[in-house]
């Protein structure tokens, strides 16, 4: 699996010694930055990258998912969630790291760096990583609903009237 990394400041630690557990675990891992410490960097252009490139993987029948963080995560996660074709969800725990990929076939997680210790954050990733999307009818249909709206506005009929 190609997986696709993107911090902040906050999470540049993490981001680093997170590149050799998964390389361990076999996954290529694709960094897009920051390369550096900056306590003033803007993460919105490393997250919309990362994003843009997990979208083009898998356009181009490449395995791959991705991972943004910050310090709570949320920033990251919305910023990813402005490309075409991501479903970024913010993670904290193990079920809701599954849940992103079972329930959500979520392609990109965030993850709030100040929030967790390593082992934690890693624990959150392989999860994610290790879950597959259901499939389930349910799930297809909602991520559908989803899609539709973002390529052109539609939703269903508004059951209040």
């Amino acid at each position: 699996m190609r997986i696709h990394l993107a911090t902040d400041h906050a999470g540049l630690d993490f981001s680093t010694k997170l590149q050799d557990h998964l390389r361990e675990a076999g996954h290529a891992v694709v960094d897009h930055g920051p390369i550096e410490y900056d306590p003033v960097d803007d993460y919105p252009a490393f997250c919309i990258r990362a994003a843009q490139a997990v979208v083009a993987d898998q356009q181009a029948g490449v395995d791959a998912l991705g991972v943004v963080f910050g310090g709570s995560g949320n920033g990251e996660q919305i910023a990813a969630n402005k490309v075409h074709g991501i479903r970024a969800a913010l993670v904290w725990n193990l079920s809701t790291a599954e849940l992103a990929r079972e329930h959500n076939d979520a392609n990109v997680i965030a993850i709030g760096a100040r929030q967790h210790s390593f082992d934690e954050v890693t624990s959150l990733i392989d999860r994610f990583i290790e879950t597959p999307f259901s499939g389930e009818e349910r799930h297809v249909r909602r991520i559908r609903q989803i899609a539709e709206f973002e390529a052109d506005g539609s939703l269903l009929p508004d059951p209040r009237g």
